[in-house]
């Protein structure tokens, strides 16, 4: 009697971390109004929606500098009658607002797929270390610019540190920007999709870095500062098994002598290449610096492929045919 032979299991889903940009949810001219970001996510869902597919895991993260920055100027405005909310809160409040702007958008055009898709925002934490250096050189710019006699009484009232910034003629906040450690939600997140869930729902989480926690004996406690919102994604998708990061940006992949005569995009490039370039100092390190760092981590990580690229090219460079694609290894990487 021979033993009865089992069927194949299935094949893990292809999973994609998708980070969007702040250009994806407001653009820099915008005035900030709720019709301006419903416009633009609209227009940024179809292309989200051009990933999903049958066999193809779909998980969104996303900045949320402009918004931190609206809702600071609401707590200063209104301080005089109700109490400013720590950053932690604000973080946690961004992760809501644009979360349901995704769940929304994307949403509504999910629903019409075969078969549909639910999305399922997160409100999501991140632990860092209490002793990050970040914490005693604070170096992230948010909210709006001060003069000088604004920014020596913010400093004596509040205990803010600011920093002129020359180029724009004006004081602002910096706050400590420590690196992510671990993804507190990330487990569970990972376990729904083991279990195939995201076949039926793309989830959305660790927003703008995730909300920066530290360990406190037995709990965890918020703490003032903002997390590299690459930095989170690329954490996101290393703990959830991702094959794939794409870092979506307002320029159409990584480039070497960027804003020069000698500048040229990166199309495909090997993990060597493009850490060879940013040791030379081809990536500002307020732009495309830390989305090469957060690609690079990835890959080390175990990750297969990194891609940087824009809105309307997602699709494309997913399939190797636009922006920047960056792979552990195979053939030496060109230009174009």
């Amino acid at each position: 009697m021979t033993a009865r032979a089992r069927a194949p299991l299935p094949a893990r889903p292809h999973r994609i971390v998708v980070a969007l940009g702040g250009n994806a949810i407001q653009r820099a001219h915008d005035h900030g109004t709720w019709r301006e970001a419903v416009r633009q996510m609209r227009a940024t869902a179809g292309a989200l929606a051009s990933v999903v597919r049958p066999g193809v895991d779909l998980v969104v993260t996303h900045g949320n500098g402009p918004q931190v920055g609206s809702l600071l100027r609401e707590a200063e405005l209104g301080a005089a009658e109700i109490p400013a909310p720590p950053m932690d809160v604000i973080g946690a409040e961004t992760e809501g607002q644009i979360g349901y702007l995704i769940a929304q958008e994307l949403g509504a055009v999910l629903a019409r797929a075969r078969p549909p898709r639910t999305v399922v925002p997160i409100v999501s934490r991140t632990e860092v270390a209490a002793n990050d250096p970040a914490f005693r050189r604070p170096t992230k710019p948010v909210g709006r610019f001060y003069t000088a006699a604004d920014a020596r009484r913010l400093t004596r009232s509040n205990g803010w540190t600011l920093r002129e910034d020359r180029a724009r003629g004006g004081w602002r906040r910096v706050v400590p920007s420590p690196r992510p450690r671990r993804w507190l939600e990330g487990d569970a997140v990972a376990a729904m999709l083991g279990l195939g869930l995201g076949q039926r729902c793309v989830f959305v989480v660790t927003g703008g870095g995730g909300i920066p926690v530290v360990r406190r004996r037995d709990r965890f406690e918020g703490v003032e500062a903002v997390i590299d919102k690459d930095l989170g994604a690329a954490l996101a998708a290393r703990t959830l098994g991702a094959d794939t990061l794409a870092i979506v940006t307002d320029v159409p992949g990584a480039a070497v002598g960027f804003g020069t005569p000698r500048a040229r995009w990166l199309g495909r490039v090997t993990a060597t290449e493009l850490a060879r370039f940013a040791r030379a100092g081809e990536f500002a390190e307020g732009s495309m610096g830390p989305k090469v760092e957060a690609g690079l981590g990835f890959l080390r990580g175990g990750g297969a492929r990194f891609v940087i690229t824009d809105i309307p090219s997602l699709a494309a460079a997913l399939e190797g045919r636009a922006g920047t694609r960056v792979e552990r290894g195979g053939p030496r990487g060109r230009a174009r």
